[in-house]
């Protein structure tokens, strides 16, 4: 399973060395759907570049709405990475899942009612007509025991 890293990346924490194992497909879905927001990295005139998202989880699909501009423009039907993470402060455990795939527009008008009935709406004010469907390639997870890490008292 690849988790974020890699078995060459020296730092990537891989296995279970240093308190690091790696999240089944299954555990990493259950993290997406229980998360609110997450970061969509695309590729824009050739460098990174990552946006924070709200989001829905919906039949192995990772659907965002967006308004036009640099975040659409750069990730429609292009391939992109999708992170979520978390805290839990009662184990000092840290926890992170890594979607990669494409980014596709919804088009089709039953999947855009589809999409429209999910919990999905935007935070900030203006117009968000573009429903955005993630299709993954892989997601892997992780989670970190956090030596040090901040704990509930």
């Amino acid at each position: 399973m690849d988790t974020h890293g890699g078995a060459d990346d020296p730092g990537s924490g891989t296995g279970t060395s240093g308190g690091t194992r790696p999240l089944s497909t299954e555990e990493s879905w259950d993290l997406l759907r229980q998360s609110v927001v997450g970061r969509l990295a695309v590729i824009h005139d050739g460098a990174p570049d990552i946006f924070p998202v709200n989001y829905a989880v919906d039949h192995g699909t990772i659907v965002i709405r967006t308004a036009g501009g640099t975040k659409y423009e750069s990730a429609r039907n292009q391939p992109v990475a999708f992170e979520v993470d978390g805290y839990d402060v009662d184990v000092a455990e840290a926890w992170s899942v890594v979607a990669r795939g494409r980014a596709v527009e919804v088009r089709d008008v039953d999947d855009s009612i589809a999409v429209m009935s999910l919990p999905l709406l935007p935070w900030a004010e203006g117009s968000k007509p573009h429903l955005m469907r993630l299709l993954p390639d892989t997601v892997t997870g992780r989670r970190i025991h956090v030596v040090g890490g901040v704990r509930r008292a």
